[in-house]
């Protein structure tokens, strides 16, 4: 999947839960979140008011705008590397969080477990 097919398909999906993401989706996306962020800080140093900058303000929305596309994207990387939603509960552990959910999106895809009905067949 190439970087604008990421963006594409995240934007798609913003509040689809369910299915898989691949790995290359899903860091593509956050390349993208993150050039996006770089980019909004630059504005840091235009002043907005007494100790508010413009960068910190229009960050904080595009943060606030991705905020379900980057739960979403998240949680179908989840699946597809094999584990829950759950597991995003990692990130409220500080620093070892991230660094366990990490090792988590890193992971190669894993095949689900045949159906129920397709052994029965």
């Amino acid at each position: 999947m190439t970087f604008g097919e990421a963006i594409q398909s995240v934007f798609r999906n913003y509040a689809e839960f369910t299915g898989r993401a691949s790995r290359s989706e899903f860091w593509w996306w956050i390349l993208f979140y993150a050039l996006v962020t770089a980019a909004l800080n630059v504005f840091n140093t235009v002043p907005f008011g007494e100790g508010t900058y413009l960068g910190t303000i229009l960050a904080s929305l595009w943060g606030i705008a991705v905020l379900l596309p980057n739960l979403a994207v998240t949680v179908r990387r989840l699946r597809d590397a094999g584990y829950s939603w759950a597991m995003l509960f990692f990130a409220l552990v500080p620093v070892a969080g991230i660094i366990v959910l990490a090792v988590f999106w890193a992971q190669p895809t894993k095949e689900t477990a045949p159906s129920m009905n397709a052994a029965r067949a």
